[in-house]
């Protein structure tokens, strides 16, 4: 299964150069991520704040401009025993324009223990539901 949500892009996230700043598209896949967990784990809002995100990249592969919209497909890439990677996919929305591809690896934490700790088997369920084997970023 594919998460899809939409961004909007503010003329304040492009630079000089007249298209979107590479940093903006941390703040739309934080964004992608954020409405992921909520609607994923609605019945579960105490798990929101037991993620940190461990490590991220994206890939730019062409240029987006003040006053177009984003379309951020998100799939789970892979579940390990106390995280799993995001991919991520942005396109202009209603175009098949491929923006950017991202990758984002969050952990469970325990924030009390300062460690990582295992995926509850209820989450990875409902994670293995967004799995999506043999796609390349």
């Amino acid at each position: 299964m594919i998460y899809k949500n939409t961004a909007g892009i503010r003329f304040s996230e492009t630079d000089m150069a007249g298209h979107v700043n590479n940093t903006s598209y941390f703040i739309y896949l934080e964004e992608a991520r954020g409405k992921f967990f909520r609607d994923l784990f609605q019945a579960q809002e105490d798990t929101l704040g037991r993620f940190i995100l461990a490590s991220t990249k994206c890939d730019f592969i062409s240029q987006v401009y003040f006053g177009q919209n984003l379309l951020i497909e998100t799939t789970i890439a892979e579940i390990g025993t106390s995280s799993f990677t995001f991919a991520h996919r942005v396109y202009v929305e209603g175009t098949d324009q491929l923006a950017a591809v991202s990758e984002a690896v969050v952990v469970h934490f325990n924030y009390e223990e300062q460690k990582s700790e295992a995926l509850p088997a209820e989450w990875r369920m409902m994670l293995e539901d967004y799995v999506t084997k043999g796609v390349n970023l």
